[in-house]
């Protein structure tokens, strides 16, 4: 019986802690994530349609909550957020080329696209949901091809990585990314 009310004690005391409202963090997750999401609303609203830009939105809402709500997370990383979304672009619009069946050609290039990131060490989820909407999206997005990477998907990342450089290091108890010199590529050393 003892133990069973330390147990409860522990668990109450983790509950409390683990439940405990930051209203800064939230604040700054509120402000960064609306003002990354509004931008990229707003400049693909004049590009393409309402049902184009809600798919393209639902994939980088996705990035959102990593990089702006969970930052200290290895999968909201730069290289993750850059790097996924670029990868799982390329893939579904080559898949998109080369397979006709729509079914087929959605398993394939989600399923390319995870492999592929775990290879680059890029594992963005939300870049899943890029790979498929280079699929299933309407003509307007088949018909860009490669330039699917550069706009929507590129100009839409870089605005959701500056905007969350700047909100996630506004604070003292806020540091984004993890790694301060992720973009110095040639200073990497690989296993």
């Amino acid at each position: 019986m003892k133990k069973i009310k330390r147990r409860m004690r522990m668990l109450k005391i983790v509950m409390y802690k683990e439940t405990l409202i930051d209203f800064n963090e939230h604040l700054w997750t509120f402000i960064g994530s609306f003002i990354g999401i509004g931008l990229i609303g707003y400049l693909q609203s004049r590009s393409f349609s309402d049902l184009d830009n809600l798919f393209l939105i639902g994939s980088f809402g996705a990035s959102s909550v990593l990089i702006y709500g969970v930052i200290q997370s290895p999968l909201a990383q730069p290289r993750n957020l850059i790097g996924g979304h670029l990868i799982c672009a390329f893939v579904g619009v080559t898949v998109r080329y080369l397979v006709p069946e729509i079914w087929f050609a959605a398993a394939l290039a989600v399923s390319s696209s995870i492999v592929l990131m775990q290879i680059t060490r890029t594992l963005h989820p939300p870049g899943g949901a890029t790979a498929l909407i280079a699929i299933i999206g309407s003509e307007k997005i088949k018909s860009l091809g490669y330039m699917y990477l550069i706009s929507p998907v590129l100009s839409g990342v870089a605005i959701l990585l500056i905007v969350a450089l700047f909100f996630n290091n506004i604070t003292s108890h806020r540091r984004y990314p993890v790694n301060r010199h992720w973009y110095q590529v040639w200073k990497r050393k690989y296993l």
